[in-house]
């Protein structure tokens, strides 16, 4: 408690003006007292915001997308578990709304100038096994050594965090303490929240005045966590056996010894004591202990997300820089009201004498109608014409509200002023970039807090996430990702332990945030880019359609493979029909050849047929013939025999005859 009350009074003035940039942020600008000085010159405290646009703007700016985290091992056997444990660092982003709470580490970054994370594990998620979580912290209830100067805290003595709770809200938490709470006092006014001296601050719901505005006349309690750094220590163990090699705690390191001692006494398990730094945590309300633990983590849990940084745990913010500025602009526009009113009120002028009731002539002079007498002898009544403000006076306005816009890293044309942008998209794109190289000088510094965000959460998981789980993150696009760790393999037959998949206790890893990640990207021009790349040939039409808003992806992806294997087997089918085709058209062309062939063997069997038989019926025809010329050879030689015979007689004749 003393150490907690010396370093509050070290912060009163870092306070003050943090208190003061929440409350202009809250449209809070004036005292009282100048409230009513400009209320004594006939101007009003009128208030246009800039301050609240600007940072919401950065706060968009900055937390656009959520980051994405990378888990590199620190060797090449650490490698194959890289993907679970960025697929553990993003379940836990999710599980704990990192989105809400990275907004508003970022909104107490630029108004407060600074913004914490804090990790813990909550013992009641997952049915009770718990799950290891993270959250914003109002940076009013951090106290720091004063004498830390490392940006990130790592060097001071310890960190202190404050918790007021209500006597119900104790008991809830820790209701051992029924029995000995009436012996712990009460919280006096102390507020971690301090109070406010503007004007309207009693309008705006601040944990201060929504403690003042409690009438139920609560008890409260002061809850103080310190975290400081301790040496403990710890075993490297090398089983010379099977090679492994892996660093326990003292209890886990008693454990094995007891199961293992004949092998620690023979050597073929090396043990080597080392000193580690770890986290410790001590509890307390009043002067009672709550508890007391050593957290699995060298880095603070209490994660620093500093903005102009003072080289002290009390760093400025954007809101103090440019408060000067937004009081400025009031001022301006105040004149401005001033000035138009007293131009819509005109003054008359009138010569002394010449209207008898002058009270009656202003009764007059707001009515369009009215019918005013007066003498001209003594002049005639006149109202002199307003002068305008100056050019340059609006000028100023614009210029003011560029350089708050300038210091809180935001060009114009993330403003969404179409005037202030190019004529090409090129061009635009390019000042958009050029615009941005602020911002992304702010969330380098933020990202530094990120990493060191991972590597707490990562020290936490290995610590926790000792039984097997299965870690399952559904994508916006309803992608699915899932892992399953610590998944414990045991032999059929004998039921002893073979292996542990996923062990995540084994390896390390360094976690670092990939730069840029939680940046907008211009869409249209990534697309465009991505398009380009496609027509190329450089990248396929998937990775385009990865770039583009269509919502499910994942369901076009499918039906694209379903249409791409549907098509890949039409192909084949047309390779089927059109190499069938070729056979079909081959076997016509055999068989048109074939039944050529038929034809011709049978025209030939047929020629062969109607030759034989004509052969033969030549033959027949040449026998006949032939039995034609015989016969008729032996006619003839009849003929001749009988003539010669004919002749024989004859002479025969003749020759007795002349012998007679």
């Amino acid at each position: 408690m003393d150490l907690w009350r010396r370093w509050r009074d070290a912060r009163v003035d870092w306070d003050t003006e943090a208190r003061d940039a929440v409350d202009f942020v809250l449209g809070n600008h004036y005292t009282q007292d100048e409230s009513d000085t400009l209320s004594a010159i006939g101007q009003g405290d009128f208030i246009i915001d800039r301050v609240y646009a600007a940072v919401d703007k950065l706060k968009s700016l900055l937390t656009s997308k959520n980051p994405k985290f990378s888990a590199i091992g620190r060797e090449d056997s650490d490698n194959k578990l890289a993907q679970v444990w960025r697929t553990i660092l993003e379940y836990i982003w999710d599980i704990s709304d990192g989105d809400m709470e990275f907004k508003q580490a970022v909104h107490d970054y630029a108004i407060a100038g600074m913004g914490y994370f804090y990790v813990y594990i909550d013992p009641e998620a997952d049915f009770g096994r718990g799950d290891v979580k993270f959250t914003n912290v109002n940076p009013f209830r951090v106290y720091v050594d004063p004498a830390a100067r490392n940006r990130y805290f790592n060097d001071a003595s310890a960190i202190i965090l404050s918790t007021i709770l209500t006597k119900d809200q104790v008991l809830a938490v820790y209701p051992q303490l029924s029995e000995f709470l009436s012996e712990i006092d009460t919280m006096n006014d102390e507020e971690d929240y301090p109070s406010s001296s503007r004007k309207n601050s009693s309008q705006s719901f601040t944990p201060d005045v929504v403690k003042d505005s409690d009438r139920g006349g609560f008890e409260r309690y002061r809850i103080l966590e310190r975290f400081e750094k301790v040496k403990v220590p710890y075993y490297r163990l090398f089983n010379k056996q099977n090679g492994e090699e892996k660093v326990v705690d003292m209890e886990t390191f008693e454990q094995i010894a007891s199961e293992n001692a004949h092998l620690i006494e023979s050597g073929l398990i090396e043990a080597v004591e080392i000193m580690q730094t770890r986290i410790k945590v001590v509890a307390t309300m009043g002067q009672h202990l709550l508890y007391q633990q050593l957290l699995n983590t060298d880095v603070y849990p209490i994660i620093p997300v500093p903005n102009i940084w003072t080289n002290t745990p009390y760093p400025k913010s954007d809101v103090t820089k440019v408060k000067d500025s937004q009081r400025l602009i009031n001022k301006l526009f105040s004149l401005t009201l001033s000035h138009a009113q007293a131009s819509a009120g005109l003054k008359l002028l009138v010569p002394e004498g010449s209207v008898d009731d002058v009270g009656q002539l202003e009764r007059d002079w707001a009515n369009p109608n009215a019918v005013l007498e007066y003498n001209p002898e003594f002049g005639e009544p006149h109202f002199p014409a307003p002068q305008p403000l100056a050019g340059e006076f609006y000028h100023l306005i614009d210029r003011v509200e560029h350089y708050i816009d300038l210091n809180f890293g935001i060009p114009e044309l993330m403003q969404g002023f179409k005037e202030k942008a190019p004529d090409t998209v090129r061009g635009t794109a390019m000042l958009s970039e050029m615009g941005e190289s602020r911002g992304r000088s702010k969330l380098k510094d933020i990202e530094a807090s990120l990493s060191q965000l991972g590597r707490c959460i990562y020290n936490y998981a290995k610590g926790h996430y000792t039984f097997q789980k299965t870690f399952r993150i559904v994508q916006p696009n309803n992608d699915l990702t899932e892992f399953a760790v610590n998944n414990r393999l045991y032999d059929d037959k004998s039921n002893e332990l073979q292996t542990i998949e996923n062990d995540i206790s084994l390896g390390q890893h360094d976690v670092r945030i990939i730069s840029g990640s939680t940046l907008p990207s211009n869409k249209m021009a990534e697309y465009q880019m991505y398009l380009e790349a496609y027509k190329l040939g450089l990248v396929d039409d998937v990775e385009v359609l990865k770039k583009t808003e269509i919502y499910d992806k994942e369901g076009v992806l499918q039906r694209k493979g379903m249409m791409a294997k549907m098509q890949s087997h039409i192909q084949q089918l047309e390779g089927q029909i059109k190499e069938l085709t070729g056979d079909l058209q081959t076997a016509d062309r055999e068989a048109v050849h074939a039944k050529k062939q038929v034809i011709t063997e049978k025209f030939k069997t047929d020629l062969n047929e109607i030759v034989s038989e004509a052969k033969y019926k030549e033959r027949v025809k040449i026998n006949k013939l032939e039995g034609v010329i015989d016969k008729a050879d032996i006619r003839a030689e009849a003929a001749l025999a009988v003539q010669k015979a004919n002749k024989g007689s004859s002479s025969k004749k003749g020759s007795a005859q002349r012998k007679q």
